[in-house]
């Protein structure tokens, strides 16, 4: 396992890679180039000094998350054949400087949703992400966006970059003869052209689920449970065809059992990343998002540092999300103190599940 921590680059991230580095235990970056716009190539220009100055500051830099599937792939425009091609030529400008995960995530126009980006927790004062459908009431998607935008800190945030949701209104009007059977015929035609490549250069593909874990304003969401995410491994047979799996995202829906998913693909080798966070139920479609202390939301992260030692040891974890502590102002979900606070709990329990594991040998 290598524990790693999200970072959006030097002049857009208020966290250091100094401070990065000295939280304990942490290997490396899950990075990211968030000014590309979605079918854009990420160029050897681009990456090469990224990657660098990663290296430079004693860290990794081997996953790469965010290379964004451009909407006309997803939807199965004549024009997705060059978007694909760039996505190509950026899976193998990105394996050049040692990248061996991309994560990335196949949901139509939103990556994820909140109504709430800082909603006060009683408990402690504290804030974090929220999600509650009621609050939707007759909120339009662009009142969504909107009110996103005006929460965020002056912060871009991944999947809300503002070129991706320029043309909004035309491109909810696109979704709405497309079926999820149809985004799955649509997703198995990148999966066919990228993953051979992928083979070729080493790179593992790691599919993001939907966040949260059901439909939102009629879209075709299709990888928010198990079987759906066996749907997506079947689409193309390939390790490099996998998963990742987000504990946050898909244990928003209670319905999940995250320990018994992740176990079910550890052991089919389909799980090439782990976001892992805590999340509490509030109700029904309702909930926010912890600290990641067991106690302090519904998962049994115990439970879930169990399975991925017992089936995917080697797999790559960041601590994901937080609450903002300390009075820390950033961009929502991506403080330092109460992810830097999730990681080191996360090393302890797998430290503890390592000697149980060798004290039973």
């Amino acid at each position: 396992m290598k524990m790693t921590f999200r970072w959006y680059g030097e002049g857009n991230d208020p966290i250091s890679l100094k401070q990065i580095r000295q939280i304990p235990g942490m290997s490396g970056l899950m990075g990211l180039l968030d000014y590309k716009a979605a079918g854009e190539v990420w160029t050897e220009e681009e990456i090469k000094p990224y990657i660098e100055h990663v290296h430079e500051a004693g860290l990794e830099c081997e996953v790469i998350e965010s290379v964004n599937v451009h909407e006309d792939i997803k939807m199965g425009l004549p024009t997705r054949d060059k978007y694909i091609e760039n996505y190509i030529t950026t899976i193998r400008n990105l394996a050049k400087y040692g990248v061996k995960v991309i994560v990335y995530n196949f949901m139509p126009v939103f990556d994820w949703l909140r109504t709430d980006l800082a909603r006060v927790i009683p408990e402690d004062g504290s804030n974090s992400l929220y999600f509650d459908e009621k609050e939707l009431g007759e909120m339009t998607p662009l009142d969504l966006v909107k009110k996103t935008a005006e929460d965020c800190n002056g912060f871009t945030l991944p999947g809300w970059e503002p070129e991706r949701l320029a043309e909004l209104e035309k491109t909810l009007k696109q979704y709405e003869n497309i079926t999820p059977d149809d985004l799955r015929a649509n997703y198995k035609y990148f999966l066919d052209a990228i993953i051979p490549v992928c083979e070729e250069v080493g790179v593992k593909m790691a599919c993001h689920p939907d966040d949260p874990a059901w439909p939102i304003f009629g879209l075709p969401r299709i990888a928010h449970s198990q079987e759906d995410y066996d749907k997506i491994c079947a689409l193309h047979e390939s390790p490099a065809n996998g998963l990742c799996l987000c504990t946050g995202s898909l244990g928003s829906n209670p319905d999940n059992d995250i320990p018994a998913i992740i176990r079910h693909f550890g052991e089919k080798n389909r799980i090439n990343a782990m976001h892992v966070r805590n999340v509490k139920y509030l109700g029904y479609h309702k909930f926010r998002e912890a600290s990641h202390l067991s106690s302090d939301g519904d998962l049994d992260m115990f439970a879930i540092m169990k399975a991925i030692y017992d089936t995917c040891p080697d797999t790559y974890i960041r601590p994901d999300h937080g609450r903002m502590i300390w009075d820390e102002v950033g961009r929502p979900g991506y403080g330092l103190y109460d992810r830097a606070l999730g990681a080191t709990y996360l090393n302890g329990l797998w430290e503890a599940i390592d000697k149980m594991s060798k004290n039973e040998k």
